[in-house]
């Protein structure tokens, strides 16, 4: 990894940050991509001092806004020449129906289509690194996902949940077809497992740290849930196994709609049509 480029979105906690400290401790320049700049350069000390490298980046991109992505991935351009790994790892869970910037529900503004307009814009600086990979934390949660693309932001009926589960059963549709279109990439979806981090604890008001006291326990460090993504970034051989689903380290089976091929082509043209304007 020492000549390498990978970035890490949402890496200033959590897996993010577990995963951003191990790719720095094996060689690879690692940007940092953080929504708030304060916890970014609290996260980037954290990363250089457990690594020992001084080869981090810290960049800030709001994956809620689409407007943020552009700003950002010309930044990133005027930066570097290639990149050779993104893992788009960041994520939110609403317990409450929250919106982004640009008017979707929360889960799938963030989730999905943030990450969605960020690969591709990236996509011409990944496909210049002989190894270009890219890397989609989804969930098992995909399970009880269920997709309608004409009622999109679940305006009438929200539950957490199922809004969820259906922006990680994107997150793997999305990498299916990503696939098929860039076969000279590798591109991989992966369940962490159950990992302990803040997700779903809201920094405003705290609502959600009573819950996560309790379950902490029971669950995976974020350096265990951090495991599968490191090891798909870094493995020689893996790109033979490209355009799976993994946990554990193993191509794992997914729900039957995650194999949905007309799907996967209807979400993708779908997300086109929403991020048009910004690519």
């Amino acid at each position: 990894m020492r000549t390498k480029t990978a970035m890490v979105t949402g890496a200033n906690s959590g897996m993010g940050l577990a995963t951003a400290i191990e790719l720095a401790k094996q060689g690879a320049h690692v940007i940092m991509v953080c929504r708030n700049q304060h916890r970014g350069e609290e996260a980037l000390y954290q990363v250089s001092k457990k690594s020992g490298s001084k080869s981090i980046s810290l960049m800030l991109c709001n994956l809620g806004s689409f407007s943020s992505i552009q700003r950002f991935a010309k930044s990133f351009e005027g930066q570097f020449n290639q990149l050779d790994v993104l893992i788009n790892n960041a994520g939110v869970v609403t317990i409450k129906r929250q919106t982004t910037i640009n008017g979707y529900e929360m889960m799938l503004g963030v989730n999905y289509l943030g990450h969605f307009l960020l690969t591709i814009l990236l996509l011409d600086s990944i496909k210049k690194s002989s190894d270009g990979r890219i890397i989609n934390i989804s969930s098992g949660a995909h399970k009880i996902g269920k997709i309608d693309i004409r009622y999109p932001n679940l305006s009438k009926s929200y539950n957490p949940a199922t809004a969820y589960g259906r922006s990680k059963l994107l997150n793997i549709l999305f990498t299916k077809e990503l696939q098929r279109r860039e076969p000279e990439l590798a591109v991989f979806a992966l369940h962490p497992g159950a990992v302990a981090t803040n997700l779903g604890v809201d920094r405003n008001s705290g609502f959600g740290e009573k819950v996560y006291s309790y379950l902490h326990p029971f669950f995976l460090s974020p350096s265990q849930g951090s495991e599968t993504a490191v090891f798909l970034a870094t493995n020689e051989t893996i790109p033979s196994k490209k355009g799976n689903y993994f946990y554990r380290k193993q191509v794992a089976p997914t729900a039957k709609t995650a194999k949905d091929e007309v799907l996967a082509k209807q979400v993708w043209e779908w997300g086109m049509n929403q991020v048009k304007l910004y690519i």
